[in-house]
């Protein structure tokens, strides 16, 4: 019994000239070179089927040079090979494409599409990966995929006008497995992002801050305002008078609160605690204090610090003030929990007929007093002879709330931009929103779910109703950083006042944490931040609730969702 190799009539697989490895076959790559990609599939035409049948019959014929370029076809395709297009249809046709791959044991095949039938708009999806589990099996009539700018799926029901997270085919929802992880990954790779680019902006060595306890303010002033810029990007070194101790971090961490509580002293006039008495803003006496232009610089340049140094501050600030320090626009809503009176009228301007607000002879100005007498302020050039009309509320409404942020305390604002911008740059923040920039300044507060739930009260729900336990199995059940993110999406802030819920405070005093029953199993939770209530519509599953307040509270921005 010789050897294959010394039988003369039984050549081995690599010298039978006409049966080629599949390494040698044109038209069937191994697993190896088959690509994943769709564009880099090629469809096979019916004139080039013919050429391959030709090809056979030749047998023997085919060339060496024949080979290579086959195989350079393979694993180099052509700008001209076309690719495949996967037609999406509003009806879920049951024709759509399967898409084969040829495995280990599987022949080579052509791969054909629905894309060829003229009744199926095309969309080129090259440069995508493809999942065979995806195309397994189709859309229920009346269903169409989508992605939102961020990539993920979403189904829309063209039957029942309805958009949903829930794929139709599986029943499970996208929120568990994406948006959670999502959130969570993002935010935390963002902050490492930001450390990072604080580190490499950063100076050898350190920058000593002699302060006495006693005059902490003072001395923190005059010290950080007379170093370079530079300077301070080293690490810090915080010396108390009269202290032996060694900074080693805690002393500088002492410092940042002591410093950040001293501002809220009424004293100094600089903040005042705006309507939640939580978070401060700037004080419209301000003005009036001498060289308070260079205590506001001084306050940039002390929050910044917090930011580059990863220290945080005890007294946090309203969301509009951090949106003025990322330059972002500010929007009516903004304006709720600030001045809910000047809110509402701006409302009404907003929502009125171009006949009723013509009736109220607005012009591009506003009127204020300054020391008991009145200012006019334009709005825009020659704003005191522009009449508002229907045409041209928008800009106005948009300029005016942009006034009224500023009002009285705009080279104040201005003077605490300029002191952040000098150690940390605005292009570092600009991953972050305003609430997330909340939580870097204060960190997260440790949120007791149960005096929360203690100090509750109820609008048409009771707290015997299946939603309201609902909600509350899953405030115990997440995590506290998600708590501080549902807390910030009701109040507008993700810090509880000293006592707990129970002192928590809205636009006209106390005000307890409220749970109201509007809209349908359709509606996101609504937030009204100026009376610490949400709007919890009657779902008709905890995991239904569960899916939305998780979008509500991670997913939106600002405050146009509803």
């Amino acid at each position: 019994t010789p050897s294959p190799n010394t039988v003369k009539n039984t050549p081995s697989p690599n010298t039978v000239k006409n049966t080629p490895s599949p390494n040698t076959v044109k038209n069937a790559p191994s697993p190896n070179t088959v690509t994943t990609k769709i564009s880099t599939i090629s469809k096979v035409s019916s004139k080039g089927k013919k050429k391959q049948d030709e090809a056979s019959l030749a047998g023997g014929k085919k060339k060496k040079s024949k080979r290579s370029e086959s195989h350079n076809k393979l694993h180099h395709p052509s700008k001209d090979t076309p690719s495949v297009s996967v037609s999406p249809n509003n009806s879920a046709p049951s024709n759509l494409a399967r898409l084969h791959v040829p495995g280990p044991s599987t022949p080579a095949a052509s791969t054909t599409t629905s894309a060829e039938s003229p009744s199926a708009p095309n969309r080129s999806v090259s440069n995508a990966s493809v999942s065979t589990a995806e195309l397994s099996f189709d859309l229920p009539n009346g269903f169409e995929a989508r992605k939102t700018p961020d990539g993920r799926t979403y189904y829309v029901d063209h039957i029942n006008k309805k958009t949903t997270f829930v794929d139709p085919r599986t029943g499970k929802s996208t929120i568990d497995t994406i948006v959670k992880l999502k959130y969570e990954r993002d935010f935390k790779f963002k902050i490492n992002q930001f450390r990072f680019v604080c580190k490499q902006n950063s100076l050898p060595n350190m920058t000593k801050i002699p302060v006495s306890r006693k005059n902490v303010f003072e001395d923190s002033f005059r010290e950080i305002l007379k170093q370079d810029p530079k300077e301070l990007t080293r690490r810090l070194f915080i010396q108390f008078e009269g202290e032996d101790g060694l900074d080693y971090g805690g002393l500088s961490k002492e410092w940042f609160f002591m410093v950040s509580r001293e501002m809220a002293n009424p004293a100094h006039q600089l903040f005042v605690y705006a309507n939640n008495q939580v978070s401060l803003e700037v004080s419209l006496e301000s003005p009036n204090k001498p060289n308070n232009l260079e205590y506001f610089r001084f306050i940039g340049r002390f929050l910044a610090l917090a930011l580059f140094h990863g220290k945080y501050i005890e007294s946090g600030f309203t969301l509009p003030f951090y949106k003025r320090l990322l330059h972002r626009e500010l929007t009516l809503k903004d304006m709720e929990s600030i001045d809910l009176e000047f809110h509402n009228s701006i409302k009404y301007i907003e929502e009125a007929g171009d006949a009723d607000v013509e009736d109220l002879y607005l012009v591009f100005a506003d009127t204020y007093e300054v020391n008991g007498k009145p200012v006019t302020h334009e709005l825009k050039r020659g704003g005191n002879k522009i009449a508002v009309t229907g045409k041209n509320k928008a800009e106005y409404i948009r300029l005016i709330v942009n006034w009224r942020f500023t009002r009285g305390v705009d080279q104040q604002t201005e003077a605490i931009t300029k002191g952040f911008t000098e150690i940390v740059q605005p292009s570092w923040l600009r991953s972050f929103d305003e609430k997330e920039i909340e939580v870097l300044f204060c960190g997260l507060q440790e949120i007791d779910a149960s005096d929360w739930q203690r100090n509750t009260i109820y609008r048409v729900y009771t707290k015997d109703s299946q939603e309201v336990r609902w909600f509350w199995n899953f405030i115990h059940e997440i995590d506290n950083e998600q708590r501080v993110r549902v807390l910030q999406f009701v109040t507008g802030t993700c810090r509880v006042p000293m006592g707990g819920f129970k002192n928590l405070m809205g636009s006209n005093g106390p005000q307890n944490f409220c749970i109201e029953k509007v809209g349908d199993e359709s509606w996101l939770p609504r937030a009204h931040t100026c009376f610490n209530r949400i709007d919890l519509p009657p779902y008709s599953s905890y995991e239904q609730l569960r899916d939305k307040m998780l979008l509500a509270t991670e997913e939106t921005q600002g405050f146009a969702n509803e």
